[in-house]
């Protein structure tokens, strides 16, 4: 199917969301097992003890989870604080909170402590910019001056009482949290769900036609990309294909040409590789330092797969592309942003 296709389902029971674009598999989303903190949580912690090696400080939350903020100025042991889960707990590891909280909806972002009015850069034409900053200002009169708002790039083709009501739902959650600072470790907001987070997050640009009926994954063939995606072998446009393999210590991936011996099938297959790659990494949930060797290709050829990297990464949020090794092999860093789809579907799809 060509154009953009929101489908969400359940499996075993737990939500889930797919986006697909022209029938390639963009974005997923699935609720994790058991009581698991989702990124985008707000907790009421208190502070615990410092990390002065790591740069932050461990903080109690509920249930006697931990959590770890890479902060230590102004923040003192026994401070009962507010922070937001960043990412998903790695194996044996604190969850990684910040004390820097944003309330996000489908069309606003209430951002405590970075004051001001501001709207995407996305949207470019003045006469929507300035209908927007009027609904700004107006659902945003008398809020304290702690806090500040960013409409969001939906806002272009969007109803204005919608963007009024969100802000309005926005801005009365932000001042309601931060009020609450007293009392044990306890939840406050909770993450988005699958279903909440593809609404609010993957609307824009618009999608063509969405399925809410159960059995959606099976129909549009999700169910069988997600089988795809739980095996490391992964085929490429030109011929050849990767393997994707995370260990303990980093994500392994291995470039292979195939069949195809002419001198240009290396750098075909390396090129089709990087494309792909931040998809890849992103739909099995895949973080931390990532080792690529790729398909052996003269060192001048090194350049022209430097700018596919760069540009294919240029939308996937924390990526740092540390470059060529004296062995040949290509590092890089991606933020950890979601579950492993291995955690997410240990047993497989039912």
């Amino acid at each position: 199917m060509k154009g953009r296709l929101l489908v969400l389902d359940e499996i075993d029971g737990r939500q889930a969301a797919a986006l697909l674009v022209d029938g390639q598999l963009e974005e997923l989303a699935i609720d994790p097992l058991g009581d698991v903190a989702i990124p985008g949580a707000i907790y009421r912690a208190v502070a615990d003890r410092p990390v002065k090696g790591q740069g932050g400080i461990f903080v109690k939350l509920p249930d006697g989870a931990s959590g770890f903020l890479r902060q230590i100025s102004g923040v003192a042991p026994g401070q009962r604080l507010l922070v937001q889960v960043t990412g998903p707990a790695e194996p044996g590891k604190a969850i990684p909170v910040t004390s820097r909280l944003l309330f996000k909806s489908r069309f606003a972002i209430i951002t405590p402590d970075a004051p001001g009015l501001n709207i995407s850069r996305k949207i470019k034409d003045e006469e929507r910019r300035a209908d927007l900053s009027d609904l700004a200002q107006t659902g945003m009169a008398g809020a304290s001056e702690r806090l500040g708002l960013i409409l969001r790039s939906g806002c272009l083709e969007a109803e204005d009482q919608a963007i009024a009501e969100d802000i309005m739902a926005m801005r009365g959650l932000a001042e309601a949290v931060l009020a609450d600072t007293s009392g044990p470790p306890e939840l406050l907001v909770d993450g988005p769900t699958a279903h909440d987070l593809a609404f609010r997050d993957w609307l824009d640009p618009a999608v063509d036609d969405a399925d809410t009926d159960p059995e959606s994954f099976e129909r549009h063939g999700v169910s069988e990309m997600l089988d795809a995606l739980r095996a490391p072998h992964v085929a490429l446009e030109a011929g050849g294909h990767m393997m994707i393999e995370p260990t303990r210590a980093l994500v392994s991936v291995d470039v292979n040409t195939g069949p195809d011996t002419s001198p240009a099938a290396a750098l075909k297959a390396n090129i089709a590789a990087a494309r792909d790659l931040p998809r890849q990494l992103r739909l099995r949930g895949l973080g931390g330092q990532i080792v690529v060797d790729f398909a052996p290709m003269p060192k001048r050829d090194r350049h022209i797969l430097d700018q596919v990297l760069k540009a294919a990464f240029k939308t996937d949020g924390e990526a740092n592309l540390a470059g060529w090794t004296t062995l040949g092999l290509y590092e890089m860093t991606r933020k950890r942003d979601r579950l492993p789809l291995s955690e997410l579907l240990p047993g497989g799809l039912p």
